[in-house]
């Protein structure tokens, strides 16, 4: 932390005495010169912890005001003015009280103390502080499942961690009890129930060991960053930690049993498993092998780690110094007693480069069996086999036939050189075996036709029997390091193939997303297959999921298959696999079942969001109907027991007015039941609109007609008659829900606009269309709440003195989508709210307003309700679906 510097006493539970201690480091300091202040001590009335604050200077507390209830909080802007050297701040988590009023006349004011504590130390103040292990972040859940009580006050621990100066106040679960008891840290009619609950003697014990591994954690930390700031590489055994090397093979898991076992024996002991890879990337398990491997480890309770090193052993020992490991485990060698001896192995090489790190060699039952699952040698093919063995005999005979028909153009030399080439030669093309034929072979054509006695197998000259064996042991030698080079070779070939394949692999597996027909033809055209298909296997049955190309539709029809779970099955028609492909694969296998278990989990959270949704709605309609239904239904029920109430003789108005007030409820009930029933209608759709050209002019004319004439619309519409592809009684009631909805909104003296335009834009991707404005100058809306002004039951600013069910906008946005429209809110400039309806235009042009009974196009700039023309004969209201208000212009047609 940069300025001033943080001491911390951490308690494993209330009154163990941390601020006790702070206090006593307080005065310590005090006594030395030292400015020191006390900005927030809580003594919770304990008499040792008065006494220890009377000498030390107190920094006043600020009197706030939470929840209506007065209480005092650390004045942080009092602290940094008084600027001392240290300050004393007890109870590091704590939440600061400060209500909506104060966080509003104080924009910059902190959260939790501990932020507070942050500034402080930003400023250059020294701080010391205290903090009990629950509050700590990352032991919460374990708090929790240890007493019961989860902590709602908590610190993030790279903040205590980052501190200069971490110390433990223990003390025993039985002392705590006792000071508990004596009334020393709780009132007295409080001592039972702490006894009996959190305090008992177990909690207390689990959150003593908390806190100790905790501070142990810190230690380590502090003890790795001495080591390396000091170069220190020999081990410091403070903690029992081993390091197993696991290879993939058969006998790694005994290895982390075994690692396992001996990590447990020591308090605090902890294993962990290492695969190192070799940079050159020649000898490497597969990805499926690895993943079995990191599970297996997490299973046992110890920590997986793979390291890239150019030396096995190497890498190995780096790694163990590096964790300051005690112990390193290895399993038995599986090479034989001789290749040990040409060569020393892992084991060997770590056990004399150890150092003072303990090495254990465990033995298990593939030991001096050869080579493991985990890592095999590349094998040459049968048909490299047979050519080789054949160039060893067939070339060795006629090479030596060529020699001895040209006896006079060549010596002994040459015809050594020329068999040694011919060794040479079959070590490439058929490996190891073929080769030491090849040289068993010329040694003997050499001492048979070339080394005299020809024609004999024995040696007269001892120089010549040398040269032959010098030729034999030459030959073994250089046909192994052919060998060896060839296969490296072909490891090599196939390592970068493989990086390749692993790198397009990655490139897909970030840019397919969840499409598994993509990754299916990826992978085809990778391994060069005719096609693919994933099977699912449910049962006895067996299905085609997806499928690309030629594919097989079983297993049995397959030319290979990899198996991504034991029901999923990724079947191919092509070729069958090598091992080298097969071990590609798998890494693509477990691409498929990543992809899979995305597109589930995604599924998964779909249907969790849905229903989340539905429950939200549920509840808002349960809330909505208990207000806005009983509101009309009340003044149904009190106007009708009115009229029948016996003995009371009512006037003709005053009948009039309760008539009014039952229809009245009558019709907001209708209207309330029929967005609701319109609504559900949308979820299911099952409203099917009956598309036509509709004169915009006339459509808004109708949709105004059955509102209350207000005196506050006005229609602004322009000259050239505008029509659109719509239904019209679904725009009725869409311009209608607008327009109430506005007038709603809409303080008393403001107007609200009904406008209409041509969209010609040519940009536009699906053709002309038309756009009717509903514009408002009412309070309008935040920015950020436009995205939810169109969810149901959704009433912004209108809550709860507003009626309705906030169902008005939803209804209007989906029958606007439902004739292929869309309804959109925009700023009205000045203030306010517009909605847009954005409908496609009509393909025909609309007859002219002569030619057809209804409204002239009108420029009304007065308040709506002046005189227009009569539009005509208005034609009757139909019966609109079951359930749906009755409309002027017929509805779209409701599907069954």
């Amino acid at each position: 932390m940069a300025g001033g510097q943080l001491r911390v006493y951490l308690g494993a539970a209330p009154g163990v005495g941390k601020t006790f201690a702070m206090l006593d480091e307080g005065r310590r300091r005090l006594e030395r010169g030292t400015d020191v202040v006390i900005g927030y001590v809580e003594t919770h009335g304990r008499a040792r912890t008065v006494e220890a604050a009377r000498d030390l200077e107190v920094v006043s507390r600020q009197l706030v005001s939470y929840r209506g209830v007065e209480t005092t909080e650390m004045d942080l802007e009092s602290l940094l003015a008084r600027r001392p050297e240290v300050a004393l701040v007890d109870e590091l988590a704590h939440t600061n009280a400060y209500d909506d009023e104060y966080r509003a006349a104080h924009p910059g004011a902190n959260a939790k103390r501990w932020q507070d504590v942050r500034d402080l130390l930003e400023a250059g103040i020294d701080v010391i502080t205290t903090v009990n292990v629950q509050h700590l972040e990352s032991l919460n859940d374990v708090v929790e499942s240890i007493t019961g009580i989860r902590q709602t006050e908590t610190v993030p621990d790279a903040f205590v961690r980052a501190a200069t100066t971490v110390e433990l106040v223990d003390m025993s679960p039985q002392a705590l009890q006792r000071r508990m008891a004596h009334g020393n840290i709780y009132a007295a009619d409080k001592i039972e129930h702490a006894l009996t609950h959190y305090f008992r003697e177990g909690n207390l014990a689990a959150l003593r060991e908390l806190a100790l591994l905790w501070l142990a954690d810190r230690v380590d930390e502090g003890l790795d960053r001495y080591r390396s700031a000091h170069g220190i590489d020999a081990t410091w055994a403070t903690r029992e930690r081993v390091v197993v090397a696991v290879s993939g093979a058969e006998e790694s898991v005994a290895l982390m049993r075994r690692a396992a076992r001996i990590a447990s024996r020591t308090a605090g002991g902890e294993w962990l498993a290492v695969y190192v890879t070799r940079r050159d990337g020649l000898s490497a398990v597969s990805a499926v092998q690895l993943e079995r491997l990191r599970a297996k480890t997490q299973e046992l309770g110890g920590t997986f780690h793979a390291v890239v090193a150019a030396d096995v052993a190497e890498g190995l020992l780096d790694f163990a110094r590096g964790v300051n490991a005690t112990q390193v485990l290895l399993g038995a060698s599986r090479r034989s007693r001789l290749a040990t001896l040409l060569r020393p192995g892992v084991g060997e090489t770590v056990i004399s480069d150890s150092g003072d790190i303990d090495v254990h060699v465990v033995t298990h039952a593939y030991a001096r069996r050869g080579a493991g699952s985990g890592r095999r040698r590349a094998r040459v093919s049968r048909r490299r086999l047979v050519v080789g063995y054949l160039l060893a005999v067939l070339g060795t005979t006629a090479l030596a036939v060529g020699l001895y028909l040209t006896p006079d153009l060549h010596g002994l030399p040459t015809e050594s050189m020329l068999f040694m080439a011919l060794v040479i030669a079959t070590a490439l093309v058929g490996g190891l075996w073929p080769a030491v034929t090849a040289a068993l072979c010329g040694g003997l054509a050499l001492n048979y036709f070339f080394v005299d006695p020809t024609g004999t197998l024995s040696i007269a000259d001892p120089e010549n029997a040398f040269a032959i064996a010098v030729f034999l042991l030459t030959g073994v030698a250089v046909a192994t390091v052919v060998d060896r080079a060839a296969r490296q070779t072909v490891q090599a070939t196939r390592a970068r193939a493989e990086a390749n394949a692993l790198a397009v692999l990655s490139h897909t597996l970030l840019h397919t997303g969840d499409s598994q027909e993509s990754l299916l033809s990826r992978v085809c055209q990778l391994f060069t297959m005719s096609g693919g298909a994933i099977l699912r296997t449910t049962g006895d049955q067996t299905r085609v999921e997806t499928r690309f190309g030629d594919a097989p539709s079983t297993v049995d029809e397959a030319d290979a298959d990899i198996v991504v779970s034991p029901e999923v099955t990724v079947v191919f028609r092509g070729h069958p696999l090598d091992a080298a492909d097969r071990r590609l694969m798998s890494a693509y296998a477990t691409h498929f079942q990543i992809v899979r278990e995305r597109r589930e989990a995604l599924a998964e959270s779909r249907h969790a969001a849905e229903l989340a949704e539905g429950n939200r709605t549920r509840t808002a309609l349960l809330a909505a109907v208990s207000h806005d239904l009983r509101t009309p239904l009340a003044a149904i029920k009190a106007g009708v027991s009115s009229l029948r109430a016996p003995g009371v003789t009512w006037s003709p108005a005053d009948e009039a007015e309760l008539l009014a007030t039952v229809e009245d409820g009558a019709d907001r009930l209708e209207n309330l039941i029929g967005n609701l029933l319109d609504l559900s209608r949308l979820q299911m759709g099952t409203i099917n609109p009956l598309l036509g050209e509709v004169d915009l002019a006339s459509a808004v004319e109708w949709a105004l007609d059955p509102l209350p004439d207000s005196g506050q619309v006005r229609v602004r519409l322009g000259e050239d008659a505008l029509t659109a592809h719509a239904d019209p009684g679904l725009l009725d009631r869409v311009v209608a829900n607008l327009v109430e909805n506005a007038l709603r909104h809409t303080p008393a003296g403001t107007t609200v606009e009904v406008t209409s335009e041509a969209d010609v834009d040519p940009s536009t991707a699906d053709g002309p269309r038309v756009l009717v404005r509903v514009v408002d100058h009412g309070p309008g809306i935040p920015a950020e709440s436009k995205a939810a002004l169109f969810a149901p039951f959704q009433r912004l600013g209108d809550v709860p003195n507003g009626d309705g069910l906030g169902l008005g906008l939803a209804v209007a946005r989906g029958l606007a989508e439902a004739m292929d429209g869309r309804l959109s809110a925009e700023d009205t400039p000045g203030g306010g709210l517009t909605m847009v309806i954005d409908l496609p235009a009509a393909t025909q042009p609309a007859p002219s307003p002569e030619a057809v009974e209804g409204p002239e196009p009108i420029e009304d700039p007065e308040p709506r309700r002046a005189p227009v023309e009569d539009p005509g004969p208005r034609p009757e209201p139909v019966e609109g679906p079951e359930g749906v208000a009755p409309v002027s212009r017929p509805l779209g047609a409701v599907a069954p």
